[in-house]
């Protein structure tokens, strides 16, 4: 079982990019993996922009990048890339705190003239940030992300359809990755 970091980079309360982030999860979760949620909004920001790495929950959120095996990394696209507020997050850890780890890029927006973010915008600083395997990312229109009657998350039924194979593609290539380890190989 893999441990799996859930990074959400909206700076929304009500974020479909994190409600896109705890479906993944679930997802993640039928596949016998641990999903953590780490919603960058939640970290207290003066601590956050000023780098302090000594601050509790900036030291915690750190940790769990460190000892997570893999992680989905979801950002609603402004601009053509990731949010702000991602970039503050990936700016305070260390240079190579990606490395040996799995990673899942995932974007939402608003037009399908962003779907190439996910590529010429966030997957280069996953790469420079030493990931070990950054799988197919994904960009899905928040308007195919709802809330339902219960309050649970609905992807609409063609949208899951495409990201079903996509995320479980990370599970396998998490599984696959930790195969070595536990025989003693890595």
């Amino acid at each position: 079982m893999a441990t799996v970091l859930a990074v959400s980079g909206s700076p929304s309360a009500t974020s479909r990019t994190t409600r896109l982030l705890r479906h993944v999860g679930a997802r993640l979760a039928d596949h016998g993996h641990r999903v953590l949620p780490l919603d960058v909004r939640e970290l207290p920001a003066e601590a956050l922009l000023a780098g302090d790495t000594r601050h509790p929950e900036l030291a915690r959120a750190l940790a769990l990048v460190a000892e997570a095996d893999g992680l989905v990394i979801g950002t609603p696209v402004y601009k053509a890339a990731y949010s702000g507020l991602l970039k503050a997050l990936l700016d305070v850890l260390p240079q190579y705190a990606l490395a040996g780890k799995t990673v899942l890029p995932l974007a939402t927006g608003g037009s399908t003239a962003h779907v190439l973010a996910v590529d010429y915008a966030l997957r280069p600083v996953l790469s420079s940030m030493g990931a070990a395997h950054i799988t197919q990312g994904w960009f899905v229109l928040d308007r195919h992300i709802s809330v339902g009657e219960d309050g649970a998350t609905v992807v609409e039924r063609e949208t899951d359809v495409l990201l079903r194979p996509v995320v479980d593609a990370f599970a396998a290539a998490l599984q696959s990755r930790a195969e070595p380890a536990l025989l003693g190989l890595a």
